[in-house]
């Protein structure tokens, strides 16, 4: 499955096409569009509609980002009447997220991929006092 020409494809295409599974699954957090709806359904599960308002970007690429996302298993969701909750499949995830977090730190390079209280990054203090840049 294509997400668009700029952000590349996804996981099980990627597969399909010969790359690794790691280096795929990679890829797939490469775009920094992902990488923000991994943050915040960190934060708990959400709707499409909850992630459009909250991350000001339009149905359509959210939708496919999601599905970019769903078929590497990393999110799901669940449906409820009409709507559907999407929600982080794997916990694993951000603890990957925050030893990326270190790497980047330990390399001069910090950055906050995923915000969250359990991180270590220092509680309420922000990005710009701790000199961390957040994705």
């Amino acid at each position: 499955m294509a997400i668009d020409r700029d952000a590349g494809l996804c996981v099980s295409a990627e597969i399909a096409a010969g790359i690794t599974p790691a280096a795929a699954l990679f890829h797939s957090l490469a775009d920094e569009t992902r990488l923000r709806i991994v943050a915040r359904l960190a934060r708990g599960e959400a709707r499409v509609v909850d992630l459009t308002a909250e991350l000001g970007l339009a149905q359509s690429t959210v939708s496919k980002h999601l599905a970019c996302l769903r078929d590497c298993h990393l999110v799901d969701y669940r449906a409820e009447g009409r709507q559907s909750f999407y929600s982080l499949t794997r916990p694993e995830l951000m603890d990957l997220l925050s030893a990326a977090e270190h790497l980047l730190r330990a390399t001069g390079h910090a950055v906050t991929i995923c915000p969250m209280p359990s991180s270590g990054h220092g509680g309420d203090r922000s990005a710009l006092e701790t000199g961390e840049v957040t994705v």
